[in-house]
């Protein structure tokens, strides 16, 4: 029997989605998976800059696959394209077969890259990006151009998240730079199996909320770009009584928000704060419908995580899972960012019979179950036997 491929994945530190993905990539007998850490901040209390509030995931990041954490030069206790800055990459990479890299724009990720193409290990390109993710000058895309063009010859394939990301490398990279699609899952059977074991009626009882009315769930960071004045302007357009709005996150707009409620006498709002990972789901089955009106959203993984649980999804247009999962009226909508009238007629959509949340969220559950950790696993073995000729795909 030959020797399993052994992978180093490097990434700036323990994330609560990767987690589940890693473990199960782990369980692939013929794939010896090492994750390297550049930071072990997310394992300890913090502040998240953009929650604003101390953060404690409550589901394990580095159970169930090996790990290492490198040794830092510098390490800020945040990601950014300085920090964290590891030493001993080189050392700790020779004598792996491939290595798979989360992001191309920061000192780790180029040290990374760089000493891979030095040892002769074949490089794996993830990350998030798409062409229309945020705005950009004339300037800035080609510089931007002129980077990725330097870069493409040490990359020996992609790994796209989805089709916009799959259109991002083809731009940049060309066809000279083979695509294998790993699409970003989550755990699909975790958020389905706690959301059908959650407690509606105690949660509902919490937020005190009318039982006869259906429940509109906004959950992220309460920052400017997360568009949630956006969807309470939509909701205060609703007859009053039609709906409750509940709004899971906490951050820097959360004042404002809360301001703009009680002025415009919106009682049927509720301010849950932030909520980890293990009560997610429950929200998820509380409500009829989910809303992400973000603006310069690369993906929007909560997205997954609302459909796994069997709630439909209104997404703005620059939420970058949309083009891939959310076929308008049937998983949910699409509506252009910052599009007000368009985000109420969504939303009025949703609710202009009562089964059509039900049937939507079905859909949404049925859109999901083909977007999993399996496909995961398929494109990561497609890339290692392209690039390494020493696994089947």
């Amino acid at each position: 029997m030959s020797k399993p491929v052994r992978l180093a994945y490097l990434v700036s530190h323990p994330i609560q989605y990767q987690a589940p993905l890693l473990r199960r990539i782990a369980l692939e007998p013929d794939i010896d998976l090492t994750v390297f850490f550049g930071s072990d901040f997310s394992l300890r209390a913090y502040t998240d800059r953009g929650f604003g509030v101390e953060v404690v995931w409550d589901t394990p990041l580095t159970e169930g696959y090996k790990h290492v954490f490198l040794k830092p030069l510098r390490d800020t206790g945040t990601v950014s394209p300085t920090s964290p800055v590891s030493r001993g990459i080189f050392k700790a990479l020779r004598g792996f077969d491939a290595l798979w890299v989360h992001g191309y724009a920061s000192i780790n990720s180029l040290q990374a890259i760089l000493a891979a193409n030095a040892l002769g290990i074949p490089v794996l390109l993830r990350a998030e990006s798409w062409l229309n993710d945020r705005d950009r000058s004339p300037l800035k895309l080609t510089l931007k151009r002129i980077a990725l063009r330097a870069l493409r010859p040490a990359i020996a394939a992609t790994l796209p998240i989805g089709s916009l990301n799959a259109q991002y490398w083809r731009h940049y990279f060309g066809d000279d730079v083979p695509q294998f699609p790993m699409p970003y899952a989550v755990d699909n059977d975790y958020f389905a199996e706690r959301a059908a074991a959650s407690h509606q009626a105690e949660l509902s009882d919490h937020l005190n909320l009318d039982p006869g009315l259906p429940v509109i769930l906004f959950a992220s960071k309460l920052q400017p770009r997360k568009r949630c004045m956006d969807l309470l302007e939509a909701y205060r357009l609703l007859p009053q009584g039609t709906a409750h709005l509940i709004i899971v996150g906490d951050g820097e707009e959360r004042l404002r928000l809360e301001t703009f409620c009680r002025d415009q006498a919106l009682t049927g709002v509720r301010f849950a704060g932030f909520q980890n990972q293990s009560a997610l789901p429950g929200y998820f089955r509380l409500a009829d419908v989910f809303v992400l009106p973000s603006r310069h959203e690369p993906w929007g993984l909560i997205v997954n995580e609302a459909m796994a649980a069997g709630c439909p999804c209104i997404v703005s247009d620059e939420v970058g899972c949309h083009a891939d999962l959310i076929t308008p009226g049937v998983e949910g909508y699409v509506f252009p960012a910052g599009n007000i009238p368009a985000l109420f007629a969504a939303l009025s959509g949703i609710f202009a019979d009562p089964a059509t949340a039900a049937a939507m969220g079905q859909a949404a559950a049925a859109r999901i179950r083909s977007w999993s950790f399996d496909q995961d696993i398929a494109g990561l073995r497609a890339a290692l036997a392209h690039t390494t000729r020493k696994l089947r795909a």
